[in-house]
C-alpha cells in the first residue's frame, strides 16, 4: 500500500522528518509522567531501560537496511553507529545536539552541545538527572551501539549532574569497538518485540532513480542534510521513524508489564498515547501549515504517526496490542483533531511540560566528518 507521505513534496518531507524524530523522542515525556505516579522514580527508570533496550536495536537495524549503511557482516564501525543516531528518535536533531568525532573505525567520541532531555529533567532535581544520565543512559546507549556491533561500548567522559551548573557541553562520551570483549546480546524485551508485526513489516524500497540521494552510504555528515535525500528516500525515512515510535511503545508496554497488572498497563498506555497524539498533532499542523478545519483535520489524521506507516496498518499491526489498537479511541482522535487549543486534554498539557513542545529547528550546514 502506498505510503501516506507519498504525495508530499520533497521540501515538505524534509520539514516533516525532523518533526517526526522529535515527536518520537517526546513519547516519554507523556508516558513517564504517568509511570512515575504508579511506580516512583526508580520504577520509572527501570521501565525506561526496558523500553529503549527492547526497541532501539530493532529500529536501528531497520534504518541501516533502509538507507544502505548496514554492516554486511553484522560488525559495523563507529561511523555506522553515528549515522544511526542521526535518524533515531532517541537523538532528534538539534534538540539532542550530537557532535561527532571519528578517530578511526573502532574509536570515536560524541558530545551534546544541547540536551533537550536534560533541560526537561534538570529542574526536577539531581536524583532525576542521575536516573536519566546514569541509570538509563548506560544500558540503553550500549543497546543502541550493539545493534551495529556486539563488541561496541559507549562510556562517559563526563555527564550530568553538571559541575559547574552551567557546564558545556552537557555531556561527552567515547565509543570503542574491541573484538576481544564478550559480545552483548538482545535483552529479553527486545527478543519479545522482535516477534511483533512492527519489527518485521516490509516497507516500499527507495527508488534509486529518484532525484537526490537514495541512501546514506557516503561519508558521515556533521548534520544530516535531509533536503539532499530523494523524495522516495524521505518517504521511507518518515515511515521508518513512525515505526520507531510504535516499537518504542511496544517496549514501553513490555516494561510496564514486568511491574504492573494489565489494567494498569492499559490505563497508562492510553494516557501516554493521548498526550503524545495531541502534541504531535499540534507540531504537525504548524510544520505543514494545516488549517484548523475539518479538511485540515482529515489531512492531519492521514499523516499522524499513530496511524502510520500504512503498511503496518494493513499488515495487521493492531494485533501487536500497541498504538494501533487504540488509534480509533474517541479520546485519542479528539486529542488529534482538537480545534480549540485552550480545550486540550490534561494528558496533552502534561506532555507540554517538555521544552520540546515549543522547540524550533534552524537551518544548518552539513559537512563531512573525517577521522582526526
Amino acid at each position: 500500500m502506498a505510503s501516506a507521505y507519498a504525495d508530499l513534496t520533497r521540501d515538505e518531507l524534509a520539514t516533516l522528518v525532523p518533526e517526526l524524530l522529535l515527536i518520537g523522542h517526546l513519547i516519554d515525556r507523556s508516558g513517564m509522567a504517568w509511570t512515575l505516579g504508579a511506580l516512583g522514580r526508580e520504577g520509572m527508570a527501570a521501565v525506561a531501560v526496558d523500553e529503549w533496550r527492547a526497541a532501539s536495536p530493532i529500529y536501528t537495524q531497520r534504518m541501516q537496511r533502509a538507507l544502505g549503511f548496514e554492516p554486511g557482516d553484522g560488525h559495523g564501525d563507529v561511523v555506522t553507529i553515528f549515522k544511526g543516531l542521526q535518524v533515531d528518535i532517541g537523538a532528534p536533531p538539534q534538540f539532542m545536539d550530537f557532535r561527532f568525532t571519528v578517530h578511526d573505525r573502532r574509536h570515536g567520541e560524541f558530545h551534546l552541545d544541547h540536551c533537550g532531555a536534560l533541560m526537561d529533567v534538570e529542574p526536577m532535581g539531581e536524583e532525576y538527572v542521575v536516573s536519566m544520565c546514569h541509570h538509563i543512559e548506560d544500558p540503553t546507549f550500549d543497546a543502541t551501539a550493539v545493534a551495529t556491533n556486539p563488541h561496541a561500548r559507549i562510556r562517559p567522559v563526563h555527564r550530568p549532574p553538571r559541575r559547574p551548573a552551567d557546564r558545556h557541553p552537557h555531556c561527552a562520551w567515547t565509543v570503542t569497538i574491541d573484538e576481544s570483549r564478550p559480545p552483548l546480546e538482545d535483552s529479553a524485551g527486545c527478543r519479545e518485540v522482535r516477534r511483533t508485526v512492527a519489527a518485521g513489516v516490509p516497507l516500499d524500497p527507495v527508488d534509486p532513480a529518484d532525484d537526490g540521494a537514495a541512501d546514506y552510504s557516503g561519508p558521515l555528515l556533521s548534520d544530516l542534510d535531509l533536503a539532499a535525500f530523494s523524495r522516495s528516500a524521505l518517504v521511507r525515512i518518515a515511515d521508518e521513524v513512525c515505526l520507531q515510535m510504535h516499537l518504542l511503545d511496544l517496549g514501553f508496554r513490555y516494561g510496564l508489564r514486568q511491574r504492573l497488572p494489565e489494567d494498569e498497563v492499559q490505563r497508562i498506555a492510553r494516557k501516554q498515547l493521548i498526550g503524545i497524539a495531541g502534541l504531535a498533532a499540534d507540531r504537525l499542523r504548524r510544520a505543514l501549515d494545516l488549517p484548523r478545519t475539518g479538511a485540515g483535520n482529515e489531512r492531519l489524521l492521514a499523516l499522524h504517526p499513530v496511524r502510520n506507516p500504512r503498511a503496518y496498518v494493513e499488515a495487521g499491526g493492531a494485533t501487536d496490542g500497541g498504538w494501533l489498537s487504540l488509534a480509533d479511541d474517541p479520546e485519542v482522535v479528539r486529542a488529534i483533531t482538537n480545534l480549540d487549543p485552550a480545550a486540550e486534554p490534561d494528558e496533552v498539557r502534561v506532555t507540554r511540560v517538555s521544552t520540546g513542545a515549543g522547540f524550533a529547528f534552524v537551518p544548518r550546514r552539513s559537512i563531512p566528518i573525517t577521522p582526526v
